[in-house]
């Protein structure tokens, strides 16, 4: 029977070498790739179209933030847990393997490219707890890491895998060249979680609405943020594309606030406050509108289709400031 493995694509230019290098051995090579909140497949899509492999796309958002509230092995610099998240997706990716059949899940890993998540002792660790420990390949760094099944009962050629290690991108573009890739994204990490300020706002919310969902999450992409108490906060659009998105996610029961006659932001309340969070929600609103600052104006509150006037007067700089999230 012909060997068959299951390709954790990512869509960048080292999981699309670890492809080609197993796929010119004669393997049926399917893809998978993963969705949340925090990054999506765009990427891995466009790729896989551009170098023929097949893409199964699988969201995940429920098990990864089950994961993120309380990983095993913490967090990064940020709020991203890489041990934990790769193991998830490796996890998964070993019963996709079993339910088709397949030999061996392999990864565009390279060893020693990312200190936390891709040291030797990281990706034994992960492949361990994934439930797989033998029958994960990382063809662009084999040589250096200990034979995995595949290799040993001849399903893959160790001779013909890699040897590369470390953050540089020499030989990877090299090897590129040789499989006629010319188009690939820029290295990035692609993860919001990596992100300082989105990261800031995420320890926000699961601090103060342990409550959240995805919407709440989806809010966190857009706007500034700003606390207005313990238990309500604030989205202000930043440009009109902002304000379509805020005006898109906003559901009954949350506020709504524009100032009447003048440009500017949307505002959200998510829940909808109160009546003192409503009118600094409408403060901040004219702070960064073009309404005059000396004196009162009229804001327009939208909740559950009422809409009502609310007086208000630009909050100053300082004072909105001290609110950001």
């Amino acid at each position: 029977m012909k060997t068959k493995a299951i390709a954790l694509f990512s869509g960048g230019l080292d999981s699309i070498l670890a492809f080609k290098v197993i796929a010119e051995q004669g393997i049926d090579v399917r893809g998978i790739t993963f969705s949340t909140p925090f990054f999506g497949s765009e990427k891995a899509r466009a790729a896989a179209r551009r170098v023929g492999l097949p893409l199964t796309e699988i969201d995940i958002t429920e098990e990864h933030l089950r994961m993120l509230r309380s990983p095993r092995y913490g967090y990064g610099k940020n709020l991203n847990p890489c041990i934990d998240c790769h193991t998830l997706m490796l996890k998964i990716a070993g019963q996709r393997m079993e339910q088709e059949e397949a030999d061996f899940v392999l990864t565009g890993e390279v060893l020693g490219q990312r200190p936390m998540s891709q040291g030797k002792q990281s990706l034994y660790v992960v492949a361990k707890n994934a439930g797989y420990p033998d029958r994960i390949l990382r063809p662009l760094s084999a040589k250096l890491l200990p034979e995995t099944e595949p290799e040993r009962s001849g399903k893959v050629n160790r001779d013909r895998l890699g040897d590369i290690q470390g953050r540089g991108r020499k030989r990877q573009m090299e090897m590129a060249a040789h499989y006629g890739v010319t188009s690939y994204p820029a290295p990035a990490g692609g993860c919001l979680l990596t992100d300082p300020i989105f990261s800031h706002r995420l320890r926000d919310l699961f601090n103060r609405h342990p409550d959240h969902r995805v919407r709440d999450i989806e809010l966190l992409k857009v706007g500034r943020h700003f606390r207005l108490s313990e238990t309500t906060k604030a989205v202000v659009g930043r440009n009109a594309m902002d304000n379509e998105t805020i005006e898109r996610l906003a559901e009954a029961g949350d506020a709504l606030i524009r100032i009447a006659s003048f440009p500017g932001p949307t505002v959200l309340i998510p829940g909808g406050g109160d009546d003192e969070t409503r009118h600094l929600a409408g403060r901040i609103c004219a702070r960064y509108s073009d309404a005059p600052r000396d004196r009162e104006v009229t804001a327009q509150l939208n909740q559950n289709a009422d809409v009502s006037p609310l007086k208000v007067t630009a909050l100053s700089p300082e004072a909105t400031e001290s609110m950001r999230i």
